[in-house]
């Protein structure tokens, strides 16, 4: 315990003699001053940034759930175009995929590509209104010679 407080008690010596120096210690105490108002300052902005990130994701949750809470009903040829218009986002040849809805009920059908499925399966299980999925998609690894994921 003894060298441990003498080292402890050399360092404190060092640095008050680092500071305390007539002829530059003036300049160190303002350089120093001002990294740890920098210090402050970047903290303070991040916190900030935190803080402004962390209410508008709770913002964003809150919306979501209200939405999911009172989803409206919509009517099949809407819901078929909403689902249309997620797939055209994710799908390279979304024209190749048929929709249909029956009271929240959606019936894909048609051509996809593999590496494609899950994404489209995914972007129509958000879609306001879809309580399930019938999945009647012909999957294929590779356009080939199939006309429906031909540009």
């Amino acid at each position: 315990m003894g060298i441990i407080a003498l080292l402890i008690g050399a360092l404190g010596g060092a640095g008050l003699m680092y500071l305390l120096d007539p002829e530059r210690g003036r300049l160190r105490r303002a350089l120093l001053r001002d990294q740890v108002v920098k210090l402050g300052n970047r903290t303070e902005d991040s916190l900030k940034d935190a803080s402004e990130e962390i209410k508008n994701r709770t913002k964003g949750a809150v919306q979501e759930a209200q939405k999911r809470i009172q989803q409206e009903a919509v009517d099949d040829a809407t819901l078929a175009e909403r689902v249309r218009t997620a797939i055209g986002r994710v799908a390279s040849r979304p024209r190749a995929i048929e929709v249909r809805a029956e009271n929240g009920r959606v019936i894909l059908s048609g051509s996809v590509l593999a590496d494609e499925l899950a994404e489209v399966l995914s972007a129509v299980r958000t879609v306001p209104g879809v309580k399930t999925i019938d999945n009647q998609l012909q999957v294929h690894q590779e356009a080939g010679n199939i006309p429906d994921l031909q540009g």
